[in-house]
């Protein structure tokens, strides 16, 4: 007898009792007449006419079997039907994230302001937030620019309100707009400042805004960092900047930065882009709320910004301690009182200051922290390395341009 032939069943156990395919027959030759007898059988189809018939044998169970499935779990006469798939019941559990939204996106407003460009007039837009129920609005002062109005939509797709340019601060780049409470549809929702000087690393952030030009927009991260600095509008730094990964576009600009309790702990400014012109690479900067509580009073009551300045461009020591100056404004208070500029990486052929009005320096940021909440006019004295030596200088702060040097 011929071998047998494989098995169907390519996981089965050998030696089962089943032949899915006959051995090959022999074929017919003449045969003299002999009386009628029954037909004789029809002869065994080949080998491959009998996998393609168990093939397709199989494929007409899989095909039952699928239908039953189909109607099974999905009901009905199955997708030839033409009925729409079911939804899931039911939505799921209410995260931290609708909450806040819920409770603070109505006190975020869609800011457009005119500008003019040559001889055409074109339009900017942002983001911005009520502070109080007397119709303050804060965003960024490169938002405003030099406008002097705006307008405000404080719904998607509502109609704008005229909004009055209270004041900016390119130092900070902040900006407060004046809205009066009658023009609003519906009652003003103030967001509330926190304290940023209590933000740490990995607690929750949410921005809220109009990215791009679309209706307003949620985006959720984490504070990434703390402490950072970046170059506010007039070319001075802004300091104690907060990082986050929140998704932040052109068009957020102004808008809250808000923690897991729907409080504002910065306004968010600028976004690091990637070298080849990319958008949001995840990096995102927040001018802090605490600087927000300083800087907006004084802006809703119409006053001028006036910050104390030095005049020196320093640099960090090789040992870390005290801040090389590097540079020296001409007609500064700094060249006034004659601080010395140095070229050597050490300072030693120039100036290391090392206290400003009494504060010790370790690096080129505490310069700037230690006159930060001192007024032009004051006079503090400055402790300078020079060649070997401790010198202190009497310096009277002057008053900080409207640009950096």
């Amino acid at each position: 007898m011929p071998d047998k032939p494989p098995s169907l069943w390519t996981d089965r156990p050998g030696g089962g009792d089943h032949e899915w395919l006959a051995p090959a027959p022999t074929g017919y030759g003449a045969r003299p007449y002999r009386p009628p007898a029954p037909p004789p059988p029809e002869p065994p189809r080949s080998r491959r006419g009998l996998k393609l018939t168990a093939l397709a044998a199989v494929a007409l169970l899989l095909g039952f079997a699928l239908a039953g499935l189909w109607d099974t779990f999905f009901g009905g006469d199955g997708p030839a039907s033409g009925e729409p798939l079911p939804a899931a019941a039911g939505r799921p559990a209410e995260s931290r994230i609708n909450e806040i939204y819920a409770r603070a996106s109505g006190g975020v407003v869609f800011v457009q302001v005119a500008r003019n460009r040559g001889r055409t007039v074109g339009r900017a837009s942002g983001t911005g937030f009520v502070i109080d129920g007397d119709g303050t609005i804060v965003t960024n002062a490169h938002v405003i620019g030099g406008s002097r109005g705006a307008r405000v939509r404080f719904e998607d797709g509502g109609r704008f309100v005229d909004a009055r340019v209270a004041g900016t601060d390119p130092s900070s780049d902040l900006a407060v707009l004046r809205v009066d409470p009658d023009d609003v549809s519906g009652r003003l929702q103030p967001l509330p400042l926190a304290d940023s000087d209590a933000v740490q690393v990995g607690d929750t952030a949410i921005a809220i805004g109009f990215p791009l030009g679309l209706d307003r927009t949620a985006t959720a991260g984490i504070v990434s960092g703390l402490s950072r600095e970046i170059q506010a509008p007039n070319g001075f730094r802004i300091d104690e900047v907060i990082q986050t990964d929140a998704p932040i576009n052109p068009g957020n600009s102004g808008g809250p930065l808000l923690d897991a309790d729907g409080r504002v702990i910065g306004v968010n400014s600028q976004i690091a882009a990637s070298g080849n012109g990319g958008g949001n690479v995840g990096i995102g900067f927040a001018v802090p709320s605490n600087t927000v509580r300083t800087v907006a009073p004084q802006l809703k009551a119409g006053r001028t910004i006036e910050r104390s300045y030095l005049g020196v461009s320093t640099s960090p020591t090789p040992n870390g301690s005290g801040a090389v100056v590097r540079e020296v404004t001409g007609n500064s208070p700094a060249q006034r009182a004659g601080l010395r500029s140095a070229r050597r990486p050490d300072g030693s052929d120039g100036d290391v200051i090392v206290s400003v009005a009494g504060r010790a320096i370790t690096g080129p940021e505490d310069v700037a922290d230690a006159i930060e909440d001192r007024r032009p006019g004051e006079e503090v004295p400055v402790v300078v390395q020079r060649r070997g030596s401790r010198v202190t200088v009497e310096v009277e702060l002057g008053r900080r341009p409207a640009g950096s040097p």
